[in-house]
């Protein structure tokens, strides 16, 4: 069972994934290229999924490549000990994941053309699809019960920060603008802002 974590800017990483001088590397060295596409989500939120979808998307629905290739090799965690070398050395387009709150990403992600998908998922589906994941890993500390999980969660003291924090405020302000504006002509009284 673990029991220890990497802490970097007050927020919790799993140990045996990730180290503090990779974080400090993405947060002020690392370069995001023009090309790069990056799967940005909270952790529990659909990640996998999703890469196997641009993957196939990106060979045209040829899935040879998904079947031969693991994820961490198709789309690489960058904070994570053995995605950060691989995409740091990575020529042409770089798909890459991560689970980085917003504020801790490169750089350099923001005077770049890079994509970024973001994934967002219902908060109960994440506590719940992350109690039972921790749970059966030696990666963070047992929660041992879903009461103590769900403290945990509710305080950030889960993986990678709090999932309401994982934007900034004025991102999160923002995307709830556009959100809004798109869903603009949906029959009255689907969502919470009306």
């Amino acid at each position: 069972m673990m029991s220890e974590y990497t802490w970097f800017e007050g927020i919790a990483f799993p140990t045996l994934a990730v180290q503090k001088e990779q974080l400090e590397d993405i947060c002020n060295t690392f370069v995001v290229k023009e090309e790069d596409l990056i799967i940005l989500t909270y952790p529990k939120s659909g990640t996998n999924w999703l890469i196997e979808i641009v993957c196939l998307i990106q060979k045209k629905g040829d899935p040879t490549w998904v079947q031969s290739v693991p994820t961490w090799d198709r789309s690489p965690w960058l904070e994570t000990s053995y995605g950060h070398p691989l995409l740091i050395n990575k020529e042409g387009p770089r798909l890459m994941s991560s689970h980085l709150p917003i504020h801790l990403f490169p750089k350099s992600l923001f005077s770049s053309k890079a994509k970024v998908i973001y994934v967002i998922r219902n908060p109960r589906d994440v506590l719940i699809s992350g109690y039972f994941f921790w749970g059966k890993t030696n990666l963070v500390k047992d929660p041992e019960s879903l009461e103590t999980y769900f403290e945990w969660f509710l305080k950030g003291n889960g993986t990678t920060g709090d999932w309401k924090n994982h934007f900034t405020v004025a991102q999160a302000e923002a995307f709830d603008k556009v959100f809004q504006e798109k869903m603009a002509g949906f029959p009255p009284g689907m969502f919470p802002w009306e």
